[in-house]
């Protein structure tokens, strides 16, 4: 299996991993574009019952912008994704790689800007406990 993701279980309640999360971005530059809710969109759109899951979808907007001027249809893969859900009594926080993400793409410029952005969001990763 690929792992295209930093990821960690922690003690940190749902709601203020969220917010930690958020502010870490916030740190390194990213605002928060989308904030998808997949327990209430479930529930919303299918009548299903599920954990509690969020999608964050971060953006560096100079991080954006050079790579959509590095690779016109970059915006495709973007924004960077985050997610936060609940697993067996733990709350688990992912934050995508984006070198694996973008690695399919045989462009030299944007895989300097990945790894770039890479660090960042490695940054933000290691300030979760």
């Amino acid at each position: 299996m690929i792992n295209y993701g930093f990821i960690k279980e922690s003690n940190i309640p749902f709601e203020k991993a969220i917010e930690i999360v958020t502010e870490a971005l916030k740190k390194e530059k990213f605002g928060v574009l989308t904030k998808i809710d997949v327990k209430e969109k479930l529930k919303e759109k299918l009548g299903i019952d599920f954990k509690k899951y969020v999608i964050l979808g971060a953006c560096n907007p100079s991080n954006a912008h050079k790579a959509i001027i590095a690779e016109e249809n970059i915006g495709l893969m973007l924004p960077c994704n985050v997610i936060i859900y609940e697993k067996d009594g733990k709350t688990v926080i992912s934050i995508i790689k984006p070198t694996v993400a973008m690695g399919m793409i045989n462009n030299e410029e944007l895989k300097q800007i990945a790894t770039n952005v890479e660090r960042q969001l490695k940054n933000v990763f290691d300030t979760i406990t």
